[in-house]
């Protein structure tokens, strides 16, 4: 055969290699999911990666669309000579048509210890994909697409190697694409305090959202599978949300709040797909965000001590005292200063070097240490701001044990990475952080262990319904700890004062506020109140028993030999019948029920009873509308 018929042979080769892309599939390590990476050519010359998830091969994604969008004025000089597009539109489709170059594939099977969590112990197990593509009129312009496939779900990110000229690469958009099966619902609210409503995917006239969707995004499939949508590793990008479609049905977009600059090799926040048979093994699998994180580089971490905390309402040297004695009585580690102990917090004219309000703050520290109670204060975005790198410092030397940053701005660029460095400050100060509003998690406290908890939650601050909170662990807590602050004796509570007791069980958050409306003479000796005393803020396990999305919910969480368990009820009443199976057989254990009862003749009119138990009873629980139950169980022998 000559040369000439050689290389024309090769040529048309090639030409069917490109017009029938191969297919690269991955699976999860218990071969139930299953990830699938092609070329799709969407019209003549012109090829979009897609990719599409099953799980046992029921479909969860269809195929759906990749891409990143880059707008590069330095990148366009760089390629002068070939570009033609105007100024602003090289973004457009930048994907398209991307030469593989290699495919590497890898896994990992690792447990690792967390300072604290849902569960005691964490397991890291996947399996990797990279697909290295390159631009196909640039060779110097690689992007690397990775899968991760785990047991709980999958995961994807965009990752752009160092480039050899050192250019930087703006993300004006991203075009990844979540395409689902028709008469999908999602559970949907379009800001991270927001209330939630059942919404359908179908993208009709009378079916529009109104705004993006927060996430972690719930989603009700019609095969009787569940999926929640979830971002992980946000540390130096903008945020993203989700947004329906305005061309293909049943199919979301991401939707960055702004472009975003990065300097390579980087790469974005992870787009995460959990999936499960039932909506509580969701919960039950949320380490899967954590595992996207990189893990904490700081080797001291005796200082980081979870705990419950009651807010002080009368900023005065007397109301902190006061707030101590009663914290120490009922085994809360920590009373929090909120807003204006140094002056108005929504001005740069206030100092939070200095304390305003008529406290005498090393008399409150020094009298909280001899009750084994902390200080924590809270500081707005504006004196943050201003002044991190002064009162971090101040801070520890006052011995106060952590900071709750207040109104923080979240979203774009420029604040998410502010962000990321006042955590990594306040870590090098050894101050534990809580941030609110609308900041929510991503696992970054893998990383930054001191974070504590965030608010970006419909708590107790707004008073909702019992509906709401029978909603929350299947949405919102899928990301991570949620500062619910709870109240119990406010008179605005919707919800009976069995239901509140339950929440310390159903919430999760390593700082706990509780009594976040109430002051210690407000206590009238309720019984039920030993539960306040004995419930713990950090798990050795975690188990969901009922998991009815917007009905009832009831988890049941280890520490030690312990159980404690949370039922709550929408605004119905129900008969629940609780199964004991989570407990250790061969052992009996004392039951103490903490339970609505109209009868009982105090304020909070809770009953408390106890009763012994065994693995394999079950209880009867009869949950008055908006009422709940909760249970503590400790073994007897």
């Amino acid at each position: 055969m000559s040369r000439v018929y050689l290389l024309i042979f090769y040529f048309l080769l090639a030409q069917i290699a490109r017009s029938q892309p191969a297919e690269h599939r991955l699976q999860s390590p218990d071969g139930k999911l299953e990830i699938v990476f092609t070329q799709t050519e969407i019209s003549p010359g012109k090829r979009q990666m897609t990719y599409r998830v099953d799980y046992q091969k029921t479909p969860v994604i269809l195929e759906s669309g990749l891409g990143i969008q880059i707008d590069n004025h330095v990148f366009e000089h760089a390629m002068a000579h070939k570009v033609t597009t105007p100024p602003g539109t090289l973004g457009v489709n930048w994907c398209d048509n991307l030469v593989i170059r290699n495919v590497v594939r890898a896994a990992k099977d690792t447990t690792w210890k967390p300072v604290y969590g849902e569960r005691s112990l964490i397991r890291d197990h996947y399996n990797q994909l990279e697909i290295q593509l390159q631009k196909e009129d640039s060779p110097d312009y690689d992007l690397h697409l990775r899968f991760r496939a785990y047991n709980e779900g999958v995961a994807f990110q965009y990752f752009f190697p160092e480039h050899p000229k050192g250019l930087y690469y703006r993300v004006v958009a991203e075009n990844s694409e979540f395409t689902l099966p028709a008469d999908t619902k999602a559970w949907y609210t379009a800001w991270a305090q927001g209330a939630y409503q059942a919404l359908p995917l179908d993208g009709g006239p009378s079916h529009r959202w109104p705004e993006t969707a927060e996430r972690p995004l719930t989603l009700s499939l019609p095969n009787g599978l569940y999926a929640s949508l979830a971002e992980a590793g946000l540390t130096d990008y903008a945020m993203t949300k989700f947004r329906l479609s305005t061309d293909k049905p049943n199919t979301l977009v991401t939707a960055m709040y702004e472009s975003a600059d990065l300097m390579s090799d980087v790469g974005t926040p992870w787009r995460v797909v959990m999936v499960a048979e039932r909506p509580g093994k969701l919960l039950e699998n949320n380490d899967i965000l954590l595992n996207l994180n990189p893990p904490a580089t700081v080797t001291n971490t005796d200082w980081i001590k979870p705990g419950k905390l009651m807010r002080v309402l009368t900023l005065t040297t007397e109301g902190a005292l006061s707030c101590i004695d009663f914290a120490a009585a009922h085994n809360l580690q920590y009373i929090l200063f909120d807003w204006k102990w140094y002056g108005p917090a929504f001005t740069f004219n206030s100092d939070a070097r200095q304390v305003v309000a008529p406290i005498d703050m090393p008399k409150v520290i020094a009298y909280g240490n001899t009750k084994n109670v902390g200080v924590i204060l809270y500081v707005n975005l504006q004196a943050l701001y201003k002044q991190m790198d002064e009162i971090f410092p101040l801070y520890k030397k006052w011995g106060v044990k952590g900071v709750k940053f207040g109104f923080v701005e979240v979203g774009s660029h420029r604040w998410m990475t502010w962000l990321t460095e006042a955590k990594r400050k306040a870590l090098e100060n050894n101050l534990m952080v809580n941030i609110h509003d609308e900041y929510r998690p991503t696992g970054t406290s893998r990383t930054y262990p001191n974070v504590m908890t965030q608010e970006g939650i419909r708590g107790n601050e707004e008073f909702p319904d019992a509906t709401h909170n029978t909603i929350l662990p299947f949405t919102r807590y899928l990301a991570g700890a949620g500062d619910y602050t709870i109240c119990y004796y406010d008179k605005r509570l919707k919800n009976t004062h069995a239901h509140q007791l339950a929440m310390n069980v159903i919430s999760y958050s390593p700082l706990q506020s509780v009594f976040w409306y109430d002051k210690p003479a407000q206590y009238g000796g309720e019984p039920e109140i030993e539960f306040f005393d004995k419930v713990p803020t950090v798990w050795d396990d975690t188990k969901v028993i009922h998991d009815a999305i917007g009905e009832y919910v009831t988890i049941a969480r280890r520490s030690g030999t312990d159980w404690f368990v949370g039922t709550i009820t929408n605004n119905e009443g129900r008969l629940v019948k609780l199964p004991l199976n989570f407990l250790s057989s061969g052992k009996t254990y004392m039951a103490h029920i903490y339970s609505d009862d109209l009868t009982i003749p105090t304020k909070t009119q809770v009953r408390v009873t106890t009763k012994k138990v065994k693995a394999g009873q079950s209880l009867e629980m009869n949950l008055l509308p908006r009422g709940g139950q909760a249970i503590w169980l400790t073994p007897t022998n």
